[in-house]
């Protein structure tokens, strides 16, 4: 499936990636576009918008597009929502919901800074979402 998204990668148009790659669609292939042309590149590809006005997937009050694709999914990983928690934090702008947050923008400002092509910042910025979902899985065995 194509996913189709605003080009300049920050975090929600990375953790949507991630997901969609680790827990949604392995073969998913995405395109990053300028923000007026998401909606009409995606259907003329026959793929999912996300996280842009009026796509597939979008904010929904206090939901991040992240969010949203994992309640659509029905996914239920206690990992997943944990990380789930920090994206919403650092994409929404209120670090105090988290802390971790504040952090987490931190690197995808670096990231954007140095790798500014979208699909590279992807390839490098997934190895920090895997680490991150890793140490979260840690967190919530703790806890349980």
């Amino acid at each position: 499936m194509k996913w189709v998204t605003r080009s300049h990668v920050h975090v929600d148009r990375v953790a949507c990636p991630w997901l969609v790659k680790r827990f949604i669609d392995s073969e998913a292939e995405f395109l990053f576009v300028p923000r007026s042309q998401v909606t009409s590149v995606a259907e003329r590809e026959g793929g999912l918008s996300f996280d842009s006005p009026g796509a597939d997937f979008d904010h929904e009050g206090d939901l991040c597009t992240f969010d949203v694709m994992i309640r659509r999914y029905e996914l239920t990983d206690k990992a997943l929502l944990r990380l789930a928690g920090i994206v919403n934090a650092a994409d929404t702008r209120r670090p105090e919901k988290d802390p971790l947050a504040a952090g987490f923008e931190a690197i995808a400002v670096g990231y954007g800074l140095r790798f500014p092509d979208d699909r590279e910042n992807l390839e490098k910025q997934f190895e920090v979402y895997d680490a991150l979902y890793a140490w979260c899985s840690v967190q919530v065995a703790k806890e349980s």
